[in-house]
Order: structure tokens, then sequence, then C-alpha cells
């Protein structure tokens, strides 16, 4: 009798711990079929930030921390202010050690630099208040007060002559009338002050094959701009069929407008 009972329940503990196999066996089964793993998001692009000429590259600083806030590698190279050819080669090297995509943003001559540059990996430019000349066409061309209008820089020029040419700036009393005259007298003296000279021959330049032919451009125009006329840059932007947005700001949008201009730029980050 004892051996029955003792059989007995050594056979129901058995079955007890098949059930508990079993029932472990099919959660396992239910966990593997039901995990879903996401896809992986593609990599932000890296953001390529060119300043323009009678700037510098400060003039970015709130827009590239805004950026890099929302997790993007952001790069402000130096601008030679040379000429479009020398320049682009220059931004060229300063980001040959980025990898994967990338977006070059160009502000006002800086656009004329950007349109010189040709990697494969660039998957979108952005042009702010800038210059975006065709092959053979020059910055000074596309800023021709007969063609367009309302443009207040000539008088605002100084030039200061070089062993092998002159450079150009803008006075500093003019700064903030012409070029940046929606900021704080104080920003405005300050810009002035770190602003680089521009090589005299840089707008005389012609430049090369576009990039923007075949990369998708967006365009942010500067409605009260007295440096590069509105009308100038709604010319170009149409010319590029560029996805094009206004903004009621000097020439300085950077500085004066960042939000505007960060948002142009993120939308170009996200179609690329």
């Amino acid at each position: 009798m004892q051996m029955h009972v003792r059989l007995r329940t050594v056979a129901t503990g058995l079955a007890a711990i098949a059930v508990l196999a079993t029932a472990g066996c099919g959660d396992s089964d239910t966990d593997d079929a039901g995990a879903t793993s996401e896809p992986a998001k593609p990599a932000k692009p890296a953001i390529v930030l060119v300043h323009g000429s009678f700037s510098d590259t400060s003039s970015w600083n709130t827009v590239a921390d805004n950026l890099r806030g929302q997790g993007y590698q952001v790069v402000q190279p130096e601008n030679p202010l040379r000429g479009p050819a020398a320049d682009a080669a220059a931004v060229t090297t300063a980001i040959a050690s980025i990898s994967g995509p990338v977006v070059l943003v160009g502000h006002s001559y800086g656009g004329a630099v950007i349109s010189n540059i040709h990697r494969p990996d660039v998957k979108a430019e952005v042009f702010v208040a800038a210059f975006a000349p065709q092959q053979g066409e020059t910055v000074q061309a596309l800023s021709d007060p007969g063609r367009y209008p309302g443009s207040k820089i000539g008088p605002a020029i100084q030039v200061q002559p070089t062993e092998t040419g002159a450079e150009v700036t803008i006075t500093p009393d003019q700064y903030g009338v012409v070029f940046a005259q929606d900021v704080s007298g104080d920003v405005a003296a300050r810009l002035a002050a770190k602003q680089r000279p521009t090589s005299a021959a840089a707008n005389a330049e012609p430049s090369g094959a576009p990039s923007w032919a075949s990369v998708p451009s967006w365009y942010l125009i500067s409605t009260d701009d007295q440096v590069l006329p509105p009308a100038a840059q709604r010319f170009q932007a149409d010319r590029m069929h560029a996805k094009t947005s206004e903004v009621k700001s000097s020439h300085a949008s950077p500085v004066s407008h960042p939000d505007a201009v960060v948002a142009t730029i993120v939308a170009a980050a996200g179609a690329s």
C-alpha cells in the first residue's frame, strides 16, 4: 500500500514537471515568434555650414548649437574668401574626414562656394540668402543693381589694397545699417569686428559647373535683404527649382532669425 502511494506521488510530480516544461517551451516559442525588431533609423546627415563674405564661422554659432542639440554632427569650416574654386577646394579638404551623408549649407557668398563642391555623399544643399551661380556666371553678375535694384552694399564697402590685388570689408559704422539691420547695435558691432576680408577678385571669378544641378536644393529668402535683393534670390531659387521659403530678415538671417534657418536645414536633412 505504501509502495502504491509512493509511486503515485512520484508520477504526480513527474507530470507536474512535464506540464511546467511544456508551458515554458510554449512561452519561449511565443516570445520568439512575437518578437519584432524595429528597423534601424538612417543616420542623420552631417551639416556643413559655410559662411559668406563680411562674416566668419561664428555667424553660424546659434544655428550650429541648435542643430547639435537635435543630434546632428555640425562642421563650421573657415571659408578663405579667395574665389569660388579655391574656397570650394579648401572647404572640401576641411570636411574630408566626414563619413556618411552630408548637407551643405551656404550663406551669402558661401552659396557660390557650395555650388562648386562635388562630393557623391552630398544629399542636399541649402542656400540662405545666398548666391547660386550657373557655370561661367559670377557673383558680381547676380548682384548687378541694373538687374536687381535695391542693394545698399556698394557705398558701405571699404577697399584695402594688398600686394596681390585688393580686399573688401564693410565699414563698421554701416554694418548694422546694411548687412544686419535687424540685430542690436552691440551684436552688429561684434559681427563687424569679426568679419573676414574678401578678395575683391572673388566676385568676378566665373563659377564652375553647379552641384545644385544634380542635388536637391532648398532656399531661404530674406525679404528685407539690403545686400542681395529678394528679387535676385527668388530668381536663383526658381532657376534651381529649389524648395523655397521666406523670412522677414536682413541679409544676416543666420544671426537674426536662426530658427527659420534651422527649420530649413532640418527639412533638407530629413528629406535626404
